[in-house]
């Protein structure tokens, strides 16, 4: 069975066509800057062939028609015909309090995730338009929708609520949901198989530390609590993004600079985190040739990232009356290990002892456990990988059709 993966984005489309017999994937690649023109078509085979492309899509329909003109190509192609693909799995980013797992596409499910717009409106939007392409290129191949919120479900009620009047939770449906659940998921059992010990057995706290960043505490093979809340703003400092900070910040802002509030939502979500206090760039290598320099700004926004970090692990081995494993992962997490190390350097009350040897050797792909013999808290580097829990999932849902 061959299973194409899609994460849709408002004016990107990531795709990968997965091998189910051996879980290899064959191809994968990126259609960037659809319908705002200088659109780039990006195309790479398991075997090193590659196909990039200066093509304008007006729209993912015609993103999607260069994604399976790329497939078949007589050139770098890995499949004979369309028809070899089984089966589509779709990142859908926001599923509400309905989605607690993974679900056969209809059209109830579409109009559904269209309902969540306003809770993910870059995301959701870009979902469904996704899907509807899908469609359209690929008729009824079976699609199946898996949802960034779905790990995160089983968050009690105490971990997701707000204390804010509660008529606004009934009417809205205003509360912490959660993101990164994939990913959160992929590693979460992965660690527990290189521990050699069930999930349901283990306090674990995922680090899923990137451009946008996430923590969760997983006790008996559940989320507890989440970083990130109603939307992917919240939590720690992130590339772009505030993460927490005082409500009254927002409405001071707005009022002495007269922002409206799509304006402040701007400030918040595009110009703030690494790239606000650094004010060099909100990609960490950038940040970090600056800190390096001894750039004041950059090696405080390092500081500020580290020490929050910090603050959520804490809180989490709190919350969960201890702390098993931590697990390091996605692009900071996985590549940054000067990161991985001052953070660990912080949590010694933990019991937490990092190998640096092992550390340093953690990166680009390779993973495994860093922590010393003697660390009380085992300590994992895991690249993620969630195309591939979305393409299990579709494999599963499909199979049982």
């Amino acid at each position: 069975m061959k299973i194409l993966v899609i994460n849709a984005g408002s004016s990107s489309l990531k795709y990968q066509l997965i091998d189910m017999e051996s879980e290899k994937v064959l191809a994968k690649g990126n259609c960037e800057r659809i319908g705002i023109g200088g659109g780039i078509f990006g195309y790479k085979t398991a075997d090193g062939r590659e196909k990039k492309l200066s093509v304008e899509m007006k729209d993912h329909t015609e993103a999607f028609q260069q994604v399976t003109q790329a497939l078949v190509d007589s050139q770098v192609g890995v499949i004979k015909d369309l028809s070899e693909v089984s089966a589509i799995g779709h990142r859908i980013v926001q599923g509400g309090a309905r989605f607690s797992k993974s679900v056969l596409i209809d059209d109830e499910v579409i109009a559904a995730v269209e309902k969540l717009i306003p809770l993910a409106p870059l995301h959701n939007s870009a979902c469904v338009e996704g899907i509807r392409a899908c469609r359209k290129v690929f008729g009824k191949v079976p699609e199946v929708a898996v949802f960034d919120t779905a790990f995160h479900s089983t968050m009690p009620q105490k971990a997701y609520m707000f204390a804010i009047p509660y008529e606004y939770y009934e009417k809205y449906h205003i509360r912490r949901y959660g993101f990164h659940g994939t990913s959160h998921r992929y590693v979460s059992q992965k660690c527990a198989e290189l521990m050699g010990k069930p999930l349901s057995e283990i306090k674990m706290i995922t680090c899923h530390l990137g451009n946008g960043s996430s923590i969760a505490a997983i006790k008996d093979g559940k989320v507890i609590d989440t970083s990130m809340g109603l939307t992917p703003l919240d939590g720690f400092m992130m590339g772009t993004r505030t993460g927490t900070l005082d409500p009254s910040v927002v409405t001071f802002i707005e009022e002495k600079e007269h922002l409206s509030p799509e304006e402040m939502s701007d400030v918040l979500n595009k110009k703030s985190g690494l790239l606000g206090i650094s004010g060099i760039s909100s990609d960490d290598r950038d940040v970090t040739a600056a800190a390096e320099k001894g750039e004041p700004r950059a090696i405080l926004a390092h500081e500020m990232l580290v020490y929050q970090i910090q603050k959520f692990i804490g809180a989490y081995a709190a919350a969960m009356n201890g702390c098993d494993a931590i697990v390091f992962t996605a692009g900071l997490g996985e590549n940054q290990w000067h990161h991985r190390q001052n953070v660990c350097n912080g949590l010694t009350y933990l019991g937490v002892k990092v190998s640096e040897e092992l550390n340093q050797q953690m990166l680009h792909g390779r993973g495994g456990k860093i922590s010393a013999p003697d660390s009380r808290v085992q300590v994992f580097v895991i690249p993620t990988n969630e195309e591939l829990v979305i393409a299990r999932d579709t494999k599963a849902i499909v199979e049982a059709l």
